[in-house]
């Protein structure tokens, strides 16, 4: 089992129908209330890539790409049409809120906040683009001393971050995913057409 840092084809991603998923248990009590409870931390997407194919070329390099991976064994990126940038646009590098100097710790997680100050959810970035990443401190962008792992998305410092100081980041990414099936089931529907009912893709949480 390996990951490929390579991104599905984005023509059929941009094309494609997916979103988050979640998993929370209702149980409905006797007297006709509700509990729930909810059973994971962070939210799955999952997407629909045969919405986005359009030609014979596009089913061509979908195939290449699911042979390649080997089916379900081997991860891959995905482009979000929709939720790819810390911003919804050009990243800046005050978008995103990533921590607080203690003077010690130089390590950062990318995250990006969804939601107000009632109950906001914070997602972890694990995969986000290389040369995309901005950082600040306090409101002044830092253009050198840091590190980025294009793996994990944890931001490194070259020195602690002064106490109390706001780290903030911007930046675009891709979502870490697999293909939900080994069979990929094609129809050639006309000359230049194919279609491909259902090709799943399933994000690989951290």
């Amino acid at each position: 089992m390996a990951f490929h840092a390579v991104r599905f084809p984005l023509d059929v991603a941009l094309g494609a129908r997916g979103g988050p998923e979640r998993r929370t248990d209702v149980v409905t009590l006797a007297g006709g209330g509700e509990h729930r409870n909810s059973r994971w931390q962070h939210s799955r997407r999952r997407y629909n890539a045969g919405y986005g194919i359009k030609s014979r070329a596009d089913m061509a390099a979908v195939l290449a790409f699911f042979e390649e991976r080997r089916g379900r064994l081997h991860g891959f990126l995905w482009r979000d049409g929709l939720d790819f940038s810390s911003n919804g646009g050009t990243p800046t590098p005050l978008d995103q809120t990533i921590g607080t100097g203690d003077g010690s710790q130089t390590g950062f997680a990318l995250t990006k906040r969804y939601g107000t100050d009632f109950d906001p959810y914070w997602r972890p970035i694990s995969r986000p683009v290389a040369g995309s990443v901005r950082l600040a401190l306090d409101g002044v962008e830092q253009l050198s001393g840091w590190t980025v792992d294009l793996t994990t998305g944890l931001v490194n410092f070259d020195g602690p971050p002064a106490i109390g100081a706001e780290v903030t980041a911007g930046f675009l990414f891709d979502v870490p995913v697999r293909f939900e099936s080994d069979r990929l089931d094609v129809e050639l529907s006309s000359f230049d057409g194919a279609e491909a009912p259902s090709i799943a893709v399933l994000e690989i949480l951290p």
